[in-house]
C-alpha cells in the first residue's frame, strides 16, 4: 500500500526507525506514534519507501 501523501510517508519512516530500534519511541509524535504500535514492519516499509515526487504534502479525508 503506497503512501497517499508526503506527510504519511515521513510518519511511516519515523515509525519504522523506532520499530527497528534506531530511534527512541519517546521521540515520536502524532501519527507515527500510533503507526509503530498498530502496523507491522513490512507495512511500514511499504509506506516509507513510497516515492515522494508528485505527492501532496497533506491529504484530507
Amino acid at each position: 500500500m503506497p503512501a497517499k501523501s508526503a506527510a504519511q510517508q515521513k510518519a511511516a519512516g519515523a515509525a519504522l526507525s523506532a520499530k527497528r530500534g534506531d530511534t527512541p519511541r519517546s521521540k515520536l509524535k502524532g501519527a507515527s506514534k500510533s503507526m509503530v504500535e498498530t502496523m507491522t514492519e513490512k507495512q511500514l516499509e511499504d509506506l516509507a519507501h513510497t516515492k515522494r515526487a508528485g505527492k501532496p504534502e497533506h491529504v484530507r479525508n
